[in-house]
């Protein structure tokens, strides 16, 4: 054993000499040489999770390293050192269908980095896997996680599933995804189409003003993906030119659509600004969503935001309080489980610029419950009563981001150019409001999913439904039987002659009018 270390530490200072951090290097070992390291592993760690700690103390040569004071992630080492640790310590993953008899274990072990948490989070989204419970330590500059993990249909997982390969793409040199806010600034090209992204104040019929306007552009919206909370609007849309089916580069088309989008956008009420932007490299749809909407301080509310209805019982329940004797800040959050949560909270805390060091999650039953140790990137805990309001606000909004409020109603046909415009003006004609959407094409079919509520913000109507599947297609569009008679028992509120629904069908004709995207305000396109 100490010829093994003797070894690594030879190796550690040839390289340390040969970059150019050999100096912080050595700056480091100096100022450390008094003072000792030990890693906290919270309690929950060591009694729930044996994993990580027999891991973390006795299969891990660079963990041992770490006892004996010559890391820390405070260490700020070059990227041509961090890409030797991965070499000489590549991301180990190993799937367990033994140990538990409901789920399968996933055990990750690797160096840490920063967005580690996330990546493998994401990529078991990605698959569709429900995490039920996870265990998570990255203190000492290691990153040791299990989850317990079932497919979408409650099942473990198939032997032959391959999800260990693409945790260890991920957490590779080149796998890492994560994306600062500043580069969402600028142009992007995608390898088959561009992707355009849109962030502003939500309100009836602006889907069908931006597909509208996309149709005239002669723009194919191939896929797209529309979240709304708290009267705000994030949207990231790919298109294609609509004659030759690849990307659009030309800049001057560029900036007409973006020019034309955000006077859509900004409409008369928006008081914070809208924002277009032809976005920089790949992305990933629902990782950006979230970016947008923080950034657009979707968790704020003013006087002229609608309040969301519901009960206070579905209300996600965040408490924020100090370890002071450990020097992390630790998050607690209560509420429904659902798919998709932890990544949800996982990427507004990477978005706050926090770091979460260790982690329980427990999601078995109808709710969910998840622990975070955490601080700030500056290694700090939260120290003061407005970042505390902050964090419970911003991970408020992350739960809610993506509840479907209202009725589902899926369309599956044959794509063509111009389908969402026609679609999303019949949802508006009929007083219906689009609170999310998610847009895809298979081929040569169109698979959409939208959630639509009332303008008027009362309950969808039964008849409404089925005048919108007459003009739409009744074998196009379709809605589920249990949710459609939900919304049929659901009481009503008795309105008189004048419908707030029509006004607003009327104010988005006119818009569209003066755009000049239809030639009179009564005109059904």
């Amino acid at each position: 054993m100490p010829l093994r270390v003797l070894v690594f530490v030879c190796v550690f200072f040839f390289f340390s000499f040969f970059f150019s951090s050999k100096k912080k290097l050595f700056t480091y070992f100096r100022s450390h040489q008094t003072h000792t390291h030990t890693t906290f592993i919270p309690p929950f760690s060591l009694s729930k999770n044996p994993y990580i700690y027999s891991q973390a103390h006795t299969h891990n040569p660079l963990t041992r390293f770490t006892k004996m004071h010559y890391w820390s992630p405070s260490l700020d080492v070059d990227h041509e050192f961090e890409k030797l640790v991965h070499r000489m310590h590549p991301p180990r993953v190993t799937v367990d269908h033994i140990t538990d008899k409901k789920s399968t274990l996933i055990k990750v072990d690797s160096a840490n980095k920063r967005g580690s948490l996330l990546e493998v989070v994401q990529v078991l989204t990605d698959l569709n896997l429900f995490i039920k419970r996870a265990y998570i330590s990255s203190d000492g500059g290691w990153f040791m996680d299990v989850f317990h993990v079932i497919d979408q249909y409650g099942n473990k997982l198939s032997e032959d599933f391959n999800v260990a390969d693409r945790i260890q793409q991920s957490l590779g040199p080149r796998g890492c995804s994560f994306r600062s806010l500043r580069g969402s600034v600028g142009v992007q090209y995608a390898s088959e189409n561009t992707t355009i992204e849109l962030t502003g104040r939500d309100r009836p019929g602006l889907l069908s003003e931006v597909f509208a306007v996309l149709t005239d552009l002669k723009c194919n919206v191939v896929a797209s993906e529309i979240w709304t909370h708290n009267s705000r609007m994030a949207s990231i849309v790919y298109i294609t030119d609509e004659e030759t089916g690849l990307p659009i580069e030309d800049p001057d088309r560029l900036a007409k659509i973006k020019q034309l989008l955000l006077y859509v956008l900004k409409g008369d009420l928006d008081r914070r600004g809208a924002q277009t932007a032809v976005s920089v490299g790949l992305t990933h749809t629902q990782r950006r969503l979230h970016q947008l909407m923080y950034a657009d301080r979707d968790y704020d509310t003013d006087e002229y935001d609608i309040v969301s209805e519901g009960t206070s019982s579905h209300k996600p329940v965040v408490t924020v309080e100090n370890c002071v004797e450990k020097g992390y800040t630790v998050v607690n959050l209560r509420c429904t489980d659902r798919p998709k949560l932890l990544f949800d909270t996982v990427c507004t805390l990477t978005d706050m610029q926090y770091v979460v060091f260790h982690a329980t999650i427990i999601a078995e039953g109808h709710e969910a419950f998840q622990e975070f140790y955490i601080r700030h990137t500056d290694g700090c805990p939260i120290s003061s009563e407005a970042e505390r309001q902050r964090v419970i606000h911003c991970l408020e909004a992350a739960v809610k981001r993506r509840v479907s409020k209202g009725l589902r109603l899926e369309l599956c046909g044959e794509d063509r150019v111009g389908l969402l415009s026609d679609v999303t003006r019949i949802f508006r004609e009929n007083g219906l409001s689009v609170t999310r959407a998610e847009v895809t094409t298979r081929g040569s079919t169109a698979v959409n999913a939208f959630y639509v509520i009332d303008a008027s913000g009362d309950q969808v109507k039964s008849e409404t439904i089925e005048a919108v599947r007459t003009a739409i297609g009744e074998t196009v569009l379709k809605v589920n039987e249990d949710e459609m008679s939900t919304f049929s028992k659901s009481p009503r509120r008795q309105t008189g002659g004048f419908s707030l629904g029509n006004l607003f069908r009327n104010r988005s004709e006119r818009f569209l009018y003066n755009l000049g995207l239809i030639r009179s305000c009564s005109e059904v396109a």
